[in-house]
């Protein structure tokens, strides 16, 4: 079974309140098409975020009005999809009704959430109420890049380098802050699942473990218990439709293929096949490609006991 772990819809009605979204985003029959054509069995719809409650001026009314639409979606197709909840955060009551909607009444399987929220990372502690009620009903969050507003953004302010560049980094600062605030290590069987690879973590496995050895051995910084690399081994991600089997090499270096996972980031990427393929072809063991392509995904929203 081929399970796409990063893909996106979005409601008619978040569309129209969006400022950038077009209306391929919300065509679920197109992309039934497109997973039909490239063999994909199942797919995780993730909040893209959007600037929607923004424009609404109502960011618990734009979380009804994705997560209900969404809910349509994954009750009209049950075995081709797999919903994830976004949550208004800055009511802790709100927050947490919310997430039990979704699970409850709506047949969400997890959270989606974005890397930060103007400046907020996920090391937050307004969030251990909503991580606390994930773990306890075994529920994964799943963490897309932030963008609105993301790290830099007023630096920048570029059509093109504030999605190539900053949307990546604030993800490798949401994965970053997680780890020394002490998220991972306080809630050890929480299922995270980072887009985009983490953001740049691969690229930095040896720079942060050089520089976090030598500020220890200097008492600058925390003691983690391990070096971050291998802290960073017990999260999850997604490839994000990554083509090049040299970043993929990258990625398994540091996440192993039983915490990587296949994603397409349709619609943002149309060439699915092109993302499938470089997995297909890697230099690795079948089962492994087995693992990133949708067993690994099968685990963490327990889809093996559906089956059973």
């Amino acid at each position: 079974m081929i399970i796409d772990a990063h893909s996106h819809y979005l409601p008619e009605e978040i569309v129209k309140a969006a400022s950038f979204y077009n209306p391929s985003w919300m065509d679920i029959e197109g992309q039934l098409k497109a997973m039909e054509a490239s063999g994909i069995d199942k797919a995780v719809l993730n909040y893209p975020t959007t600037d929607a409650h923004l424009r609404l001026n109502d960011e618990e009314k734009a979380c009804r009005l994705y997560n209900d639409g969404l809910s349509k979606v994954i009750k009209k197709y049950p075995h081709k999809f797999v919903g994830l909840g976004i949550l208004p955060i800055q009511d802790k009551e709100k927050m947490l009704y919310e997430f039990k909607r979704c699970r409850k009444e709506l047949g969400l399987r997890g959270v989606s959430m974005a890397a930060s929220y103007n400046g907020i990372y996920l090391d937050d502690k307004r969030f251990y109420p909503l991580y606390e009620e994930a773990l306890a009903e075994n529920i994964p969050i799943f963490v897309h890049t932030q963008t609105i507003n993301p790290i830099g953004f007023e630096r920048v302010n570029d059509p093109l380098l504030t999605p190539v560049v900053e949307y990546v980094f604030d993800m490798t600062m949401c994965v970053s802050k997680m780890m020394m605030g002490g998220v991972f290590s306080n809630f050890p069987s929480l299922k995270f699942v980072f887009a985009h690879f983490g953001g740049v973590l691969p690229f930095l496995k040896d720079r942060f473990d050089t520089v976090y050895t030598m500020l220890r051995l200097r008492g600058i910084v925390k003691d983690l218990g391990k070096v971050p690399s291998e802290i960073f081994k017990n999260i999850y991600c997604d490839t994000s439709a990554v083509k090049s089997p040299h970043i993929l090499k990258m990625a398994l270096d540091m996440f192993a293929p039983g915490r990587l996972l296949w994603g397409s980031d349709y619609p943002a990427n149309k060439d699915i096949p092109g993302a499938l393929n470089v997995i297909k072809e890697l230099n690795i063991e079948e089962s492994q490609k087995e693992k990133i392509l949708g067993k690994n995904l099968e685990h963490i929203l327990g889809l093996e006991l559906m089956v059973k």
